[in-house]
């Protein structure tokens, strides 16, 4: 059985830093890539970034470009989500995701394109 879960979630300052985690079993993330995403209140879950490790191909959103980076380290089934210069706009529950690879940025960005999910984790950006 597949199972994500993210944990690192919380609250922080505006202009802090946060690390997420997502632990996978059932599945190696080695083979393929993983994204995250994100939802606010009322809102549509919204693409964060999405890497490829074979390959390296990575996309991020627009609006954490520069800010947030996707990684895998080693050979842990493990995919983190290093989050700077946070504001209030980041708060949201953070979803990771396993992401077949190869895959084209058009594919990234589209939550139906991931077969699994972790069950999220809340960051909360307020002083």
């Amino acid at each position: 059985q597949v199972q994500l879960m993210e944990s690192g979630g919380g609250l922080v300052q505006p202009g802090g830093s946060l690390r997420l985690s997502c632990a996978a079993s059932g599945l190696t993330f080695a083979l393929n890539g993983g994204g995250w995403f994100r939802q606010a209140p009322g809102k549509e879950r919204e693409f964060v970034g999405a890497m490829c490790w074979a390959g390296g191909s990575f996309f991020y959103a627009g609006s954490v470009q520069g800010r947030f980076i996707i990684s895998k380290e080693g050979a842990e089934d493990m995919m983190y989500l290093q989050m700077n210069r946070l504001g209030p706009e980041d708060t949201a529950v953070y979803y990771c995701a396993a992401l077949a690879c190869p895959a084209s940025i058009a594919t990234m960005v589209v939550p139906a394109n991931y077969d699994y999910w972790g069950q999220g984790t809340q960051v909360t950006v307020s002083s």
